[in-house]
């Protein structure tokens, strides 16, 4: 599997190289799940793993794709999302180059302009790293 950033662009705010997620594998109301293939030249990657750093930033990145869609299937302006905040982060394991990463993001909470939402990180079904996501949706661009 490549990673398609031109089919994500539409949907999240990241530009290369600071893209983390490469498909929009299923979205529901409240849950969204990605893919992405850690590539060797990516900027989280040091001696062939991928760091805490871009677990996060994998995270976050699915939250906002699966917001981003959200927008998208309404007919709106995708909005900017800011995380507030992150509680209870936890890496089990460190992926490695070629690693594909399965995302979920799972929302819990909605109220106004605040999300909060669960993040777990996959590679074959094996828990890499979950948190706890409070996320802001700034309503000016949305």
């Amino acid at each position: 599997m490549m990673n398609d950033f031109n089919k994500i662009k539409k949907y999240i705010p990241q530009r290369e190289p600071m893209i983390m997620v490469g498909d929009l594998l299923s979205y529901e109301e409240t849950i969204a799940k990605s893919s992405f293939v850690i590539d060797e030249d990516n900027i989280f990657v040091k001696d062939g793993r991928f760091s805490e750093a871009g677990l996060l930033e994998n995270m976050a990145q699915t939250a906002a794709l699966g917001k981003g869609y959200e927008f998208s299937l309404l007919h709106k302006a995708v909005p900017l999302g800011f995380i507030g905040g992150v509680r209870n982060f936890v890496v089990k394991a460190i992926p490695k180059v070629n690693d594909e990463l399965q995302t979920i993001i799972t929302v819990k909470h909605k109220m106004m302009n605040v999300t909060m939402a669960d993040a777990q990180v996959f590679v074959d079904d094996v828990l890499q790293a979950s948190c706890e996501l409070k996320i802001f949706i700034n309503p000016e661009t949305s």
